[in-house]
């Protein structure tokens, strides 16, 4: 079992305090205004997502909108998180085989599917230890938890970020038999003015909506773009494609400076959907 490692950092540590926060995303004019509604869901047409893992006083709002999409639709039968390696420890690409706890419980592996891909991809590795302090696939179960209840996911890190490696991943997730939610965590620009980090991120996110990865990551590296997890959004919108995504759609685009009121210097984060 993986113990929470930002729990009470990037969110609270307890358990209503973190039901509160979550609603408090959805609920807020920057998140969807409203929380998901406990209808009957419709079939499933969002076959992967991008979401931010700042601090939820932050980011929340932004990815509130993903999940609000999410659990308006049918739960999928695993989910798979691509997150960046901020710590730079252990594999380059490594998949985690542990269940992971959270302050809403334990989030259970999916066992199966983690040594899969383990056995069946060249460049992922398995281990624990690139997993042990990272926050970027953390953030997001909390979030799964409220919308989903009891659910199976697989949390691949990359510290590696290249376009062959996501493609790569991509592969080996189109070739995953179950219906599966793949799920990218990443910032946008980070420390520069609002207006300079929309004008840089438009343009990488103008090609995710293209579904073009090679075009997101030539625009990441051609003005500079400091998305952290850039190798994991190229890895969704590879696989997305291969599993059938004909589109793209921004949900949310917003920064720090919403929520501080300093726009001089901004995180910026984008909540994205791949549907079929």
């Amino acid at each position: 079992m993986r113990s929470p490692a930002v729990a009470g950092q990037f969110y609270p540590a307890s358990r209503e305090a973190l039901i509160e926060q979550i609603e408090r995303c959805f609920l807020h004019p920057l998140g969807p205004g409203k929380l998901p509604a406990a209808e009957v869901r419709q079939p499933r047409s969002i076959i992967a997502g991008v979401v931010p893992h700042a601090g939820y006083i932050y980011s929340g709002y932004e990815a509130a909108h993903v999940y609000h999409a999410l659990a308006l639709e049918e739960k999928p039968e695993s989910v798979v998180l691509l997150g960046p390696n901020h710590t730079g420890m252990g594999s380059l690409v490594a998949v985690s085989r542990q269940d992971w706890e959270t302050p809403l419980g334990a989030v259970r592996c999916d066992s199966e599917l983690a040594e899969e891909l383990f056995v069946g991809c060249d460049v992922i590795d398995a281990d624990e230890v690139a997993h042990a302090y990272e926050h970027s696939i953390e953030v997001q179960l909390p979030f799964l938890q409220y919308i989903y209840g009891d659910f199976e996911f697989v949390a691949i890190s990359l510290g590696l970020q290249e376009l062959e490696v996501s493609r790569e991943i991509a592969s080996c997730l189109a070739r995953v038999e179950k219906d599966i939610l793949i799920l990218a965590s990443s910032d946008f620009t980070h420390y520069e003015s609002a207006s300079e980090a929309r004008r840089k991120d438009m343009h990488a996110i103008e090609a995710v909506l293209a579904l073009d990865e090679e075009l997101f990551m030539r625009r990441v590296y051609e003005h500079r773009i400091s998305a952290c997890g850039y190798g994991a959004i190229a890895a969704a919108i590879s696989a997305a494609k291969k599993r059938g995504a004909s589109r793209a759609e921004l949900l949310k685009y917003g920064n720090s400076g919403d929520v501080t009121g300093d726009y001089g210097s901004v995180v910026a984060y984008a909540g994205i959907v791949f549907r079929r």
